[in-house]
């Protein structure tokens, strides 16, 4: 996937760019892999997390980079989103603050379509978040998006959401902010070996979006008193509770190479 996106930006892309890895609690070789390429082609850099920090606290830590550029976005590390649909966002930003692919689109591309139960899982939590927030978005899960320093700046002290259903924590704060998103049909394909377990993960997501609706919402400061309780499930299932900003163990130099 580093590979891909280096020689493709490298390619179509007329201004700089930069591709940071954050890796969240990895314990195989995965930063091995990075700094080796890193070292051999250039234009890598990445943020180091020993401790797992989960998915939404990488993005968070990731997006931290906003005020250093103009554009910012993230795609999942799995290749799922290929370098010319991510570069297709890009292209859609005049005139909005936010683009987001979506595989849920008529017009969108899917090259290998997920098992029926996670795609079952998928619409049925769509309807969830549909009935809590009003955004409007059929597919808030997709990992490629697209957003202005402007609007990430404005939000992040809001991103809290440190697990799957970080998604739905960024869009809602941009909708609430007053920014324009737009939902864009996307390439994409389902990646085998996925290591979400669709059970806990669903679970998970539940109280996430059901606590993040609460936020938004006149009553939660009533319920600090339950605080521990929050904290405790989410413990107990396995993910991150909301945290604040964590710091990184190591950020490698800027890249060696810049493609214009």
């Amino acid at each position: 996937m580093l590979r891909e996106y280096l020689a493709y930006f490298r390619a179509h892309y007329r201004g700089p760019f930069r591709l940071v890895v954050v890796l969240n609690g990895c314990r195989d070789h995965t930063l091995d892999l990075v700094e080796a390429t890193a070292r051999e082609l250039g234009g890598i850099e990445w943020l180091d997390f020993p401790k797992p920090i989960g998915k939404g606290g990488a993005l968070i830590e990731g997006l931290r980079l906003a005020p250093e550029t103009d554009l910012i976005g993230y795609v999942d590390a799995d290749g799922a989103t290929p370098p010319a649909a991510f570069h297709d966002l890009v292209r859609q930003m005049p005139g909005y603050h936010c683009v987001i692919g979506s595989r849920w689109l008529p017009e969108s591309k899917l090259d290998e379509v997920q098992p029926w139960k996670r795609r079952f899982a998928s619409r049925a939590f769509h309807l969830w978040v549909e009935s809590l927030f009003w955004m409007g978005i059929q597919d808030t899960q997709c990992g490629a998006k697209v957003m202005r320093r402007e609007a990430v700046e404005r939000i992040y002290p809001d991103l809290r959401t440190a697990d799957l259903a970080f998604d739905i924590n960024l869009l809602y704060c941009l909708k609430r902010a007053g920014f324009k998103v737009l939902e864009h049909p996307t390439e994409w394909a389902d990646k085998i070996g996925s290591k979400i377990r669709l059970g806990r993960s669903s679970a998970t997501m539940f109280l996430s979006t059901l606590r993040l609706r609460l936020v938004y919402s006149p009553f939660y400061k009533w319920l600090a008193p339950l605080r521990p309780i929050e904290e405790w499930l989410y413990l107990k299932l396995g993910a991150p509770p909301s945290r604040p900003p964590a710091a990184a163990r190591r950020t490698a130099p800027p890249p060696t190479a810049t493609a214009h």
